[in-house]
This record gives structure tokens, C-alpha cells and sequence, in this order.
């Protein structure tokens, strides 16, 4: 028996993956002007602590990053969804295989999450390193991606 799929949800669908994808870079970004607070509160004059301590930046850094995390994966794994669902197959390009190494990117960066809480400098500089790289194909991801919806919208050029 097969599901009848309405035939305008694949369009709208089609859509969510690069909204969602665009708030992530958005949260990226903030979640990594957490995490340099939250540097600048370990590291500050006690003066600077004093006053970056009322921010909670490690704790909001680690929320947003968790919230990153979740939302990431699902998205990416919805992104390969309505590209299945709507042509039947994936398109294996440059696009798809960033997005599967971001994904990797960011999960391993999470993992290293209880060693920098254990004091670990070089899993903190490891962390750094890899969302950096993260957030710089994300940047590259937004521009292919919008390559892609263009091709959606103007199926024709």
C-alpha cells in the first residue's frame, strides 16, 4: 500500500531544510560569541570575572551548542529526506558530502565536551579548532545551498 503524498508538501517541505539551516548558522554563530565569553570568564582579570560570571556564558555556551547539536542532525537528516522523497534518489555532490562531515565535525566537537570540563586544554583548542571549521563550511554550505533553492525556484535556467 503506498502513501498518497500531498502534492504541495513536497514544495513547502522542500523549503524548511534551508530556513532551518540559515537559524543554525545564526545560532552557530551566537553559540560561538558564547563560548569566547565564556573563555574571557576563565581567563579575565578578576575584575572582568566578576562581571562576565553574572552571564553564565559556559552554561549558555553548552545549551545553545547541545541545541546546535540536536538541531543539526535533524535538519541534515531531513535535508537528505525531502531530497529522497522528491526525486527518488540523493545526489551524491559536494554539498551532500560537506554537510555529512559537518555533521561529523560537530558531533565530535560535543564529545569533547567532558574532557574540557575535566580541565583539558588541548580537547578545548581541539573543540575550537574543529567548530571553526564547522562554521566556515556552514558558510560555504549556506551559499550552495542557495545555489540548490535557486534551481528549485527557476527549474527552467
Amino acid at each position: 500500500m503506498a502513501l498518497a503524498i500531498p502534492t504541495q508538501l513536497p514544495l513547502v517541505v522542500s523549503f524548511l531544510h534551508p530556513l532551518l539551516m540559515w537559524a543554525l548558522l545564526g545560532l552557530s554563530l551566537y553559540a560561538m560569541v558564547l563560548g569566547i565569553k565564556a573563555k574571557k570568564t576563565r581567563t579575565g582579570t578578576p575584575e572582568q570575572r566578576k562581571d562576565l560570571i553574572k552571564g553564565q556564558f559556559g552554561k549558555r555556551h553548552f545549551q545553545f551548542g547541545s541545541l546546535l547539536l540536536a538541531l543539526m542532525v535533524l535538519g541534515t537528516v531531513g535535508g537528505l529526506a525531502v531530497t529522497y522523497i522528491n526525486n527518488g534518489k540523493l545526489f551524491v555532490g559536494p554539498h551532500l558530502l560537506v554537510a555529512l562531515g559537518m555533521v561529523s565535525l560537530i558531533a565530535v566537537a560535543a564529545a569533547l565536551s567532558p574532557l574540557m570540563q575535566a580541565g583539558n586544554v588541548i580537547a578545548r583548542k581541539v573543540h575550537v579548532g574543529l567548530n571553526m571549521l564547522l562554521v566556515t563550511l556552514f558558510l560555504w554550505q549556506a551559499l550552495t545551498g542557495m545555489q540548490i533553492v535557486n534551481k528549485l525556484l527557476n527549474p527552467a535556467v
